[in-house]
């Protein structure tokens, strides 16, 4: 049995995934077709006029080639959610309603526990283990989402802001970085510490998911063309990523594509996002991480329904 012919939207802050699948009755499904696209909506936000014209330009042609594969595979309504970028636009509302009238697509803006709920549903489909514990951190380009789950189920999710896009185009040095980032994961630290959930530990399963996480295992594997395969499950040290970061922080961005593995539009990104990892793992005591290919984007082709919704 094929299953039921489905579609997912993950319009996110850098990047814009589209998946096709055949979901079966009980929530697994087959791959039909993937596609994704750096649209790089956070590119020239401000909080006075939000997404900027060029962001909007390319966010616009990117939906509107999926509309047309949406249209190529017969799927209708396909489940489609817009992350940190769009949400917290004062013209987010405008552009969802603009990317209806050009493609039929319907985007539904999610807030930062929904995507981190979706997104551990999406990394738990996925992995080769089920862990009792486990934390996922998904850095975004706009906004990191923490969530810990104690036997499958979510018990903390918190989204803060600290994202890719915003954090370069809104700091000028490592340095400068590093200082945002220790500050968000401090108090992220403090509100853990004070809930009532058990902190992570050694029995706790670290899984990075998205962009960065999957680029630094390509670029591991020196991945001149990118295999979710050999990706997917892997696992990456602390020593290793501590590596790649050096050789590539003194690059221009330009030389930086110059490594196997590294995606472009991604080259000023990426030390962004090793920054991001390398403190979460070094503030919570991690000496590894396991890499997901799948996160929200799977989540939205498993679950019944939106949480919250």
């Amino acid at each position: 049995m094929t299953g039921t012919r489905v579609a997912a939207i993950d319009f996110g802050t850098n990047t814009a995934r589209l998946l096709i699948a055949d979901r079966r009755p009980d929530g697994s499904f087959k791959l039909v077709r993937i596609e994704r696209e750096i649209v790089r909506m956070g590119g020239g936000f401000s909080k006075e006029t939000g997404l900027s014209a060029d962001a909007i330009q390319r966010g616009s042609h990117c939906l509107q080639r999926f509309a047309g594969i949406l249209n190529e595979y017969g799927v209708r309504n396909p489940r489609a959610v817009a992350t940190s970028a769009v949400r917290d636009a004062i013209n987010g509302q405008s552009f969802i309603g603009q990317i209806y009238r050009q493609t039929g697509i319907a985007l539904t803006v999610i807030d930062g526990e929904q995507e981190g709920i979706l997104t551990l549903t999406g990394v738990v489909a996925g992995l080769d283990c089920q862990p009792d514990h486990l934390m996922v951190f998904d850095v975004g380009g706009g906004s990191t989402e923490y969530t810990l789950s104690h036997g499958g189920e979510a018990v903390f999710v918190r989204s803060i802001p600290l994202g890719v896009v915003r954090l370069t185009e809104g700091t000028a040095t490592a340095a400068e970085m590093s200082e945002k980032i220790e500050k968000e994961l401090c108090l992220l630290s403090n509100e853990l510490s004070d809930s009532l959930v058990a902190a992570p530990d050694q029995g706790t399963l670290l899984v990075g998911t998205a962009g960065t996480a999957t680029t630094l295992a390509a670029i591991s594997m020196k991945m001149a063309t990118y295999d979710y395969r050999r990706v997917h499950n892997s696992i990456l040290s602390i020593d290793e990523i501590r590596r790649i970061y050096r050789l590539l922080l003194p690059l221009s961005p330009e030389v930086r594509l110059e490594i196997p593995g590294l995606e472009k539009g991604r080259e000023d990104l990426i030390i962004a996002g090793m920054l991001i990892t390398l403190n979460t793992m070094e503030r919570f005591g991690f000496r590894s991480f396991k890499v997901s290919d799948y996160g929200l984007l799977e989540g939205l082709i498993v679950v019944d329904g939106l949480p919250g919704a």
